[in-house]
């Protein structure tokens, strides 16, 4: 069984200049700056102490005043995983960086998000809708959908 790593125990054992890009912590995740999510979790896969290689998911929640995208990663190595969540803020062009640059498997996880929530991912290499047509007006799974 894959352990899951604690948030609040991550967070206290980062490097100095990831520190200042975690907004909270606690047992079940760590919340980063959009900004720095790249980074952050580049420094994650790449660490030898942690060796997240294997991103498993990547998803989304409407919380009406901010949309939280969330990843967990695992190590196979290690057999541990941690997730991690960061917040995009407006309703009318929400984004984050994108990870496929990272995780080739981001890449039809973000292109769903996209079309089903509407949350660009900046530096994805083809976002465009996976599910609903070209032209189709709004995104369904977010709660202000009619």
């Amino acid at each position: 069984m894959t352990v899951a790593l604690s948030g609040t125990e991550v967070a206290e054992t980062l490097e100095q200049q990831l520190k200042s890009n975690i907004i909270e912590s606690n047992e079940g995740c760590i919340l980063v700056n959009s900004e720095a999510l790249y980074d952050v979790i580049s420094y994650f896969k790449d660490s030898p102490e942690y060796d997240l290689q294997l991103i498993n998911h990547i998803t989304a929640v409407d919380y009406l005043d901010y949309f939280e995208v969330i990843y967990q990663i695992t190590s196979l190595t290690h057999n541990h995983s941690l997730v991690i969540k960061t917040r995009c803020y407006g309703r009318e062009n929400p984004s984050v960086p994108s990870i496929t640059g990272l995780y080739a498997a981001a890449n039809p996880q973000e292109r769903e998000i996209y079309d089903l929530m509407g949350i660009r991912f900046e530096g994805h290499p083809n976002l465009k809708r996976m599910f609903m047509w070209e032209g189709f007006e709004g995104y369904p799974q977010r709660k202000d959908f009619l």
